[in-house]
């Protein structure tokens, strides 16, 4: 079994914004593979997808952002799911709009929701795939610009991004995250 959890905010009052991105990853898996969300058995909504050769649970917190880490470690227990069959989706603002970084682990970057979930997994061992929604004017504050929605110009660069992303979690699902980091990381241009 296999745990993706794309990470944001629950609530109306989110949707949309760059702090969703990973959210919206998961809606797209969701509806490419005509899958409903339910409750789990922990803080989120989930949707299992039976792969060819594994049983995949997509998860989307409830906790909010910066809390993620309780819910992606009780989904893991849960389950009994090991680090490397966990992936992490969630913004970067470090990453210009559209761009996407895939890692086997690494540091927290700053994004308080990785800093939750290895808080709480007591390590930073766990695969993730970053998506750029760009940091925006470096006057405005962080938390204002995560929490903001899309300018116009953005949009079909973001709207690219999430279905690339989407194509890469359904790569490491099939081929693991080697894979997905080869065809992800690359410069690929938002306009492409």
């Amino acid at each position: 079994m296999k745990v993706v959890a794309g990470l944001g905010n629950p609530g109306e009052r989110y949707r949309g914004t760059r702090h969703n991105v990973g959210f919206e990853v998961i809606d797209l898996l969701a509806r490419r593979h005509g899958l409903v969300f339910e409750s789990s058995p922990v803080e989120a909504m989930q949707a299992r997808w039976r792969g060819d050769t594994d049983t995949v649970v997509l998860a989307k917190p409830l906790t909010f952002m910066n809390l993620s880490g309780h819910a992606v470690v009780e989904l893991c227990r849960y389950y009994r799911v090991e680090l490397p069959d966990v992936l992490i989706v969630c913004d970067d603002v470090n990453l210009p709009v559209g761009r996407l970084r895939a890692r086997a682990n690494g540091s927290e970057g700053g994004h308080n929701g990785l800093r939750s979930i290895a808080a709480q997994l007591g390590t930073s061992e766990y695969g993730r795939l970053r998506v750029g929604v760009g940091r925006g004017d470096l006057k405005r504050d962080l938390s204002n610009h995560v929490l903001a929605k899309f300018d116009v110009e953005e949009q079909i660069a973001m709207e690219r991004a999430i279905v690339r992303s989407a194509d890469a979690v359904e790569t490491w699902v099939s081929h693991g995250i080697d894979r997905m980091m080869s065809t992800c990381n690359r410069a690929v241009e938002a306009t492409e």
